[in-house]
């Protein structure tokens, strides 16, 4: 099955539009273009049952985020502060950018 390309990036900040963490904001911490899934910081928290690996370590349930998908994410700009659509433009340079769909603000690629 084909997806589209994802826009956003990592360390990209963005909100939930819809489930259980509807509204909540976070950081973007890895995204799944194949199942088309990002793991957003301290959103959509599963407790995982991990089993013993040996005789000394016990079993344990563990929190950790699980994927949520791409389309129930917005961007938040970080000019205009609100939920925004992305758009691509090519400057005069040749050089593509990302852009807000609301102020034209240029998008930054985040850093790491």
């Amino acid at each position: 099955m084909e997806h589209g390309k994802c826009r956003l990036k990592v360390n990209d900040k963005v909100e939930v539009i819809a489930g259980k963490d509807k509204g909540r904001v976070g950081k973007i911490l890895r995204i799944d273009n194949k199942h088309s899934r990002v793991v957003v910081e301290r959103i959509n928290i599963v407790k995982k049952h991990q089993k013993a690996t040996d005789a000394t370590q016990s079993g344990q349930i563990i929190e950790r985020e699980a994927g949520i998908h791409i389309s129930n994410v917005m961007l938040v700009c970080p000019e205009c502060v609100e939920t925004v659509r992305i758009g691509k433009q090519i400057l005069t340079d040749g050089t593509k950018v990302r852009i807000c769909k609301k102020c034209q603000a240029t998008i930054e690629t985040p850093k790491k």
